[in-house]
Order: C-alpha cells, then sequence, then structure tokens
C-alpha cells in the first residue's frame, strides 16, 4: 500500500496536496463514520497516487465535483470505488458513460450534506456544505483565499462569467440564512493558508460583507 496520505485538518477531514492535472486544485476527504455520515466523500479529485489511502479509509461513497476543472480520471475513481459522480447538471455532459448524478439548484447528498450550485467560475461551480463542525463550506473556486490569506471572490483568466459569479455568492448568503459557517475550505489557492487548511471570517464579521468589500473585477493570475 501506498504510503501517502493527505493532511488531517477538522475532525474526519482531509486536505490533499495541490493536483497539476487540476490546474493545483486542492481536494478533500470526509470520513463518513468519524462525523456520523451516511458514507465517505471526496470532494473533487487528488492524484491517482492516493486510492490506496482512499480504499484504507473504507472506500468512497459519493465523488462529488465542484466544478469541470477539479475533475481527473473520472473513470478510473468510479471503477474503484463505484461510486456516483455528483456534479451540476450543466457539466454532467463531460462524463459519458459514466454514473453521473446530476442536479439542478441544491441537492441533499446525504443527510448533513448539501450541493449548492453557484455558476461563475465555470458552469456547473458548485458549493458543499457540511453540517458539521460549526459547519464548514467547500467553495470550490468560488470563493478562494487571495495572497494575504483572505476568502475572496476573484476573476481569473479561466472564470467563465464575472458578474454571475458575484450574483451567486449573494444567492449562496440567501440560501446559508441562519445556517452557521465556522470554516471555508476552498478548492485551490490553498497554499496562501500557510499550511493552516481552511479560512475563517474575522471575529465579529459577516463573511459575506467581507468577501464583497473586498472584490476585484481585474483579471489576475490565481497562484496554486
Amino acid at each position: 500500500m501506498s504510503s501517502l496520505a493527505p493532511k488531517p485538518i477538522l475532525d474526519g477531514i482531509f486536505a490533499f496536496p495541490p493536483q497539476r492535472h487540476t490546474l493545483g486544485g486542492t481536494s478533500y476527504f470526509i470520513v463518513g463514520e468519524t462525523l456520523g455520515l451516511a458514507g465517505n466523500l471526496l470532494i473533487d479529485c487528488p492524484a491517482w497516487d492516493f486510492h490506496p489511502w482512499c480504499r484504507s479509509q473504507g472506500g468512497i461513497q459519493h465523488l462529488l465535483l465542484t466544478h469541470r476543472d477539479g475533475a481527473d480520471r473520472i473513470p478510473q475513481w468510479q471503477q474503484e470505488f463505484h461510486c456516483p459522480i455528483v456534479t451540476q447538471q450543466q457539466e454532467a455532459y463531460l462524463y459519458p458513460g459514466v454514473w453521473v448524478h446530476p442536479f439542478a439548484q441544491t441537492l441533499t447528498v446525504m443527510p448533513g450534506v448539501t450541493m449548492i450550485w453557484t455558476p461563475g467560475y465555470s458552469p456547473g461551480s458548485s458549493c458543499i456544505y457540511l453540517e458539521r463542525s460549526g459547519g464548514v463550506l467547500f467553495t470550490g473556486r468560488h470563493l478562494l483565499p487571495n495572497p494575504q490569506g483572505k476568502l475572496s471572490l476573484l476573476a481569473t483568466r479561466k472564470t467563465f462569467h464575472w458578474l454571475r459569479q458575484q450574483r451567486s455568492c449573494e444567492w449562496l448568503k440567501t440560501w446559508l440564512g441562519k445556517r452557521p459557517v465556522t470554516y471555508f475550505c476552498p478548492g485551490a489557492n490553498t497554499g496562501f493558508l500557510r499550511g493552516q487548511g481552511w479560512v475563517r471570517p474575522e471575529p465579529g464579521e459577516d463573511w459575506y460583507d467581507e468577501v464583497m468589500g473586498r472584490i476585484s473585477s481585474h483579471v489576475q493570475q490565481v497562484r496554486q
């Protein structure tokens, strides 16, 4: 078995190192048994070399894709773990011949885990809300840390529709409502977190106000 293992960042949550085949993206593994969930979840695709470690944790019951650039070796992951690929319906066509579970606006993957459509970075860009640890939001590339490690809405050369991404941020705030979010786990730019593994809002501040207050509308190079 491979000795490769991801980094634990919260109880039952592991972060894989940036993946060059997903543009430097960071993926996550959620151990269902630890968190009282109905199964293990893989959020976006780490390097294939980590699949033995995933097997050692009890396998993968659902592979959740937050955006099209987070996918890598989808047929191999599914063949190895016999799990559905859950993605927003506008990007489901990218995986022909694969067991895909598409969704429209929101989807309860299992009790305690919800996917929310937040288009902008890509047509099917989504976030994932986990009702554990005081609320954890996996933001994919919808919300990313800036070079100062602050949660931000960033326009990049890969952005599909910048104005729609801003509207999606407002929709996300509406959907969350009074649901707490203690930790934000981004799908890229995690080097800006200096090993911390997550972002938290400033004490006493609203995350949405923080993000909208630091919007940069110019296209900039995102460091992976």
